[in-house]
Order: C-alpha cells, then sequence, then structure tokens
C-alpha cells in the first residue's frame, strides 16, 4: 500500500498528518511526501525535474517502521543446540544458502533496474559490507553538506523536512516551485487571499508525479485558513478529479483514493467544523462527487507526531511561541477533532475523502 501526501511547503505534513504518517509507517505501508513550493526565488524546477529522476525518486516498499519492527527483537520459535561444525537441523546447507542468495541479488537487480542506484538483497539475519541489514540502513536523507549557520530559509527548512522525514521514515521529493512570498504575494492580506489571476494550479506537475508514484491513496490540503499555496493545490486536486477518462494510459481513478486533509495550525486557531466554514473559497467538487469526513485515531502516534515537530525549531517558535504552545495546540486540536467524531480514544485528525454522491 503506498500513500502520497501533497504538501504546499515543508512542514505541512508534519503538522497536519503526523499522527496518520506514524501510524501507516508502524504498519509498514509506503508514504511518500510531495513537497509543491519549496524552492526560492530562483529556483529551477527544470532542474529539480531531472535530478529526481536521474536519482531514481519515488515510491519503493519500505520495510516497517524501525521502531515497531526489528528483525533483532524476534527470537528463534525453537530452542536449538548446535553443535562445532553443524548447522541446526532445520538450517539448509551453506551451499543451498549461498545459491538462495545469488538468485535473490539476481531478483534485486531486476527490481531497481529503473534507479540510478541499487539496494542488495539479503536472506540472512547476518549483516555483510556488501548486504547491511535494512534494520540499519537509513532510508531517507541527504549526502549535500552545508553550512546551516548561513543557509537562508528556504533552505534551512528543506533542511527541517528531510531530518523529518529521516525521523519518520517516509520518502520525500521536493517540486522546488517559488513559494508564494516569491511570486508577488506581500503580506497576510494577499497570502491569505485568493491566488492570483496569472497563479495557476500546479496541476500538471502534480499530476504527473502522482501517476508516476502509483499511490493507492493519495491526500491535499484542504484550503483551512486560505492560505494561497494550499489553496492552489487544493484545486490541483479538483481539477484532477474533473479529468475525463483517457482511452490510452488512463490514469486511475481518484474518486475513493483521493482525501483531503484539514490544515493546522490553522484547523485549530479558526475552531474549524465543517465544510460550511469554506463557502467564501467556492470549493467546486466536480458532480456526483462528495466529501465524506473520515477520521484517524492518532491516540498511540500523537507523541510520536509532538516529537517530530520539533523537528521544526524555527516554525514551533513563529506558529506557537515554543514547544509547550505546540504540545498544546496538538493535543488540544486531536482532543477537539475526536469529540466531533466520537473516537473514544480522545485523539485523532480528520480527513476529507472523495466518495461519489
Amino acid at each position: 500500500m503506498t500513500h502520497v501526501f501533497v504538501a504546499p511547503h515543508p512542514d505541512d505534513i508534519a503538522l497536519s498528518c503526523g499522527g496518520l504518517v506514524a501510524s501507516l509507517r508502524e504498519l509498514g505501508q509506503s508514504v511518500t511526501i510531495l513537497t509543491v513550493y519549496s524552492g526560492g526565488p530562483g529556483g529551477d524546477p527544470d532542474f529539480a525535474d531531472r535530478r529526481r529522476e536521474a536519482l531514481g525518486f519515488g515510491n519503493k516498499t519500505l520495510a516497517p517502521n524501525t521502531e515497531a519492527f526489528n528483525r533483532s527483537n524476534i527470537a528463534a520459535e525453537y530452542p536449538v543446540t548446535v553443535t562445532t561444525g553443524t548447522g541446526a537441523p532445520w538450517q539448509a546447507d551453506p551451499a543451498r544458502i549461498d545459491a538462495t542468495q545469488e538468485r535473490a541479488n539476481t531478483q534485486a537487480r531486476q527490481f531497481w533496474q529503473r534507479a540510478a542506484w541499487s539496494r542488495s538483497a539479503n536472506i540472512t539475519n547476518d549483516a555483510h559490507a556488501a548486504r547491511p541489514l535494512p534494520d540499519h540502513v537509513p532510508s531517507q536523507g541527504t549526502l549535500a553538506r552545508f553550512d546551516l549557520a548561513s543557509a537562508d530559509a528556504v533552505t534551512l527548512r528543506k533542511a527541517e523536512d528531510e531530518r523529518w522525514a529521516y525521523f519518520i521514515e517516509a520518502a520525500l521529493v521536493d517540486l522546488d516551485l517559488p513559494d508564494a512570498s516569491h511570486r508577488g504575494y506581500e503580506g497576510d492580506d494577499a497570502l491569505l487571499g485568493p491566488p492570483l489571476e496569472d497563479d495557476e494550479p500546479p496541476t500538471e506537475i502534480l499530476r504527473r508525479e502522482i501517476l508516476r508514484l502509483e499511490p493507492q491513496q493519495v491526500y491535499f490540503p484542504l484550503g483551512v485558513g486560505g492560505h494561497v499555496d494550499h489553496r492552489l493545490c487544493r484545486d490541483a486536486a479538483l481539477e484532477m478529479l474533473a479529468d475525463p477518462p483517457a482511452w490510452v494510459m488512463p490514469a486511475p481513478d481518484m474518486t475513493g483514493r483521493l482525501a483531503f486533509y484539514e490544515d493546522f495550525p490553522y484547523a485549530w486557531w479558526n475552531d474549524f467544523a465543517g465544510l460550511a466554514e469554506l463557502a467564501d473559497q467556492d470549493i467546486r467538487v466536480p458532480t456526483g462527487l462528495a466529501l465524506e469526513a473520515r477520521y484517524a485515531d492518532i491516540s498511540d502516534q500523537l507523541e510520536r507526531k509532538a516529537a517530530g515537530l520539533k523537528m521544526y525549531p524555527g516554525q514551533v517558535q513563529r506558529l506557537f511561541d515554543g514547544e509547550q504552545g505546540m504540545l498544546d495546540a496538538v493535543t488540544g486540536h486531536a482532543a477537539r477533532v475526536a469529540a466531533a467524531g466520537g473516537v473514544g480514544s480522545g485523539a485523532a485528525e480528520r480527513y476529507w475523502s472523495v466518495i461519489r454522491s
């Protein structure tokens, strides 16, 4: 099962969907974050495309979250006393193990052949230089090195996002389109208002990336709070829902597999209760479709969500005036959503799933 979360900016998924993402990774389901407006004024989306495609960025199956699943914690089912020079009664002889390992290596090379990098198979629980255990290999992070003290705000936010992706064990793809503040929007009135006439939703690039990643579920921002970048990402989703079916290489039907998440902390600040409060944004769901509220129980992941948010110190200070303010907002909002949805555990995130009306 593959899930793609569309983030207008670095930190939006950690803020709005961190509990669900943590739950999905604990189950071993693959998660990729598509961050749309992660570039600065001199961003080159074409270069980002070439780099992303050349490096093979995409959704490959990831092992379950290592905090929940680590093979070193699994004991043998039966105690076995092995005499010197012999294996356990159920263990294959070395020649058979070597043959199976070679076949696994061939299949791994075939699986990764479309990427510019590969990962070796390991059929044993023994670590080798050429075949480290998956539990010991980080699946995210960058090899780039730069001076954070002299980095600009764009670089810092992306570095924080990579750190969170490493922590939560999700894949991360930056589309590097320029942020609204670099596209002619100045001041809160402009940033929290409607898009400019010549500022189109990023429909084409999102359609291409989502089709490439082949997810079973996609999540877009609902646009609570009215931030222009969040609105444009939502409008791109609505345009994709309205796509007519294609005869050649048809795209998957997004109905039933697309959902909108409530933008936090805007939903908390505005005491958001339902879609009627977005009437001023003129959200036009295609004919024959409707949005239905779904609740994700995050009671067992609330602490992990909050821990992840601490990896965005700049945003935590700006949005919540410190860690305690963040903890109060996260727990308060999760409790309020749980009460609205009748989730007995006391902590939830709300998603609006697209269904046929």
